[in-house]
């Protein structure tokens, strides 16, 4: 019998592998979903904003459908482990900061394993070490209660316009199709953005 994946498993498969990052992404959404009384989008009912690129993101746009090509996923360059859900459904928002405090805490010898790891420098015993940490960590982030893990706040908020379709138009030069909206004017032609971008001074 084929048994169906859960939430976690299909996360784990949709991001390729299980981190301690993409557990704070799930973790999460699933506190975006409880408290907004909300299932995952199949349009745009719900919008995030996320303030980092990091894993967990993989997790929040599988779990609440808020995706890039939906135009329902917003990206903030901040670096920072907060999230903001709004919902078109009930008018609401919320607010999701993680706590940083009780997920980083700083272990020298656990970072220096990690470097060794990345640099390609580490033992297969280190490895082994060093996934036994991180699945340690993971299962920590999973299971800690949601007051220590995070602070889920209601908050004003308003609703990004929905996504829009603009028309295209060709650049004039390199000759690709472009957004009308990001297009740029260069010598009295429509360019896009890295054509334009492509400015020397002649030196």
């Amino acid at each position: 019998m084929c048994m169906e994946k859960t939430p976690w498993e299909r996360a784990i498969e949709f991001h390729g592998h299980s981190c301690p990052g993409l557990a704070i992404g799930y973790r999460v959404a699933g506190v975006a979903l409880t408290k907004l009384n909300e299932l995952r989008a199949a349009d745009e009912e719900l919008v995030a904003i996320v303030e980092n690129d990091a894993c967990g993101v993989d997790a929040i746009m599988l779990l609440t459908g808020c995706t890039l090509g939906k135009g329902n996923l917003l990206y903030r360059d901040h670096g920072k482990q907060v999230y903001t859900f709004g919902s078109r459904n009930s008018n609401r928002a919320l607010r999701i900061s993680v706590n940083g405090a009780a997920l980083h805490r700083h272990d020298p010898a656990a970072a220096e394993l990690r470097k060794k790891v990345f640099g390609g420098a580490a033992t297969a015993e280190e490895k082994e070490k060093f996934h036994g940490l991180q699945a340690a960590r993971t299962d920590q982030i999973l299971n800690m209660p949601e007051e220590k893990f995070c602070i889920a706040e209601e908050i004003d908020f308003k609703m990004p316009d929905k996504a829009r379709i603009f028309n295209s138009v060709q650049c004039g030069s390199c000759g690709e199709y472009v957004m009308e909206s990001r297009a740029r004017v260069k010598e009295g032609h429509f360019v896009c953005i890295p054509c334009a971008d492509n400015y020397t001074r002649g030196w």
